[in-house]
């Protein structure tokens, strides 16, 4: 499964992609208005630290201004994806800008047949929001596993991205059910290297060694 991070913050993301784990960055406009900055400028950098796709959502509600403003920010970099939000607007941009060649990643999908529409437009990427759907009392891991299933029964190649991941168990679901790839807040990324046995090991093999008092260097 590729690992994508949630964020515009430039250098936050610098030093996670330092670990050689994330495919991908995922950007919306309530990130964008955090980083403070202007949203060409910040794209722009996000595609100079990051080689995989990074997607840039339109902030514009009919179509017509969403093909303008999908086809400038697709021209900031050969790895941008233009996100578009699951609305019959939305899905008709998307159809288009697939045509362009423009690849597009269809947001805010809470249901499986919302999810079997942006396939059919051409999306490169859905992305159900598992997380939000929990709030509800939703089933959002399953929305993954009914996604996969359609998916794979026509044989779409829409990636499915999970969205709204809000911890270890959610980024562990996706995979389990499917996912093609998660979008990950990088503070939850952060817990994932984390076990207390790994420390509790490495402090035992550490100890050990140290009374050796051998060194490797």
């Amino acid at each position: 499964m590729q690992i994508f991070l949630d964020s515009s913050d430039t250098t936050q993301i610098r030093d996670l992609a330092a670990t050689g784990l994330v495919d991908g960055i995922t950007t919306n406009p309530s990130l964008i208005a955090k980083a403070g900055r202007p949203m060409l400028e910040v794209i722009a950098e996000i595609c100079g630290i990051v080689e995989g796709p990074i997607s840039a959502e339109v902030v514009a509600k009919d179509a017509k201004t969403m093909l303008a403003e999908g086809r400038k920010l697709a021209g900031i970099a050969p790895n941008v994806v233009v996100k578009l939000p699951l609305t019959r607007d939305g899905l008709t941009a998307c159809a288009e800008l697939a045509r362009e060649g423009i690849n597009v990643n269809v947001t805010l999908c809470f249901s499986a047949v919302q999810a079997l529409l942006a396939a059919k437009a051409g999306a490169a990427y859905i992305s159900p929001f598992i997380g939000r759907l929990d709030d509800h009392g939703a089933d959002g891991v399953g929305l993954i596993a009914d996604i996969r299933a359609i998916y794979d029964n026509y044989g779409y190649d829409t990636e499915i991205l999970a969205a709204s991941i809000r911890n270890a168990e959610h980024v562990k679901g996706s995979a389990l059910a499917g996912a093609d790839c998660a979008t990950i807040p990088p503070e939850v990324f952060s817990t994932l290297f984390k076990h207390p046995l790994t420390d509790k090991g490495l402090d035992q093999f550490l100890s050990d060694w140290a009374k050796t008092g051998q060194s490797i260097l």
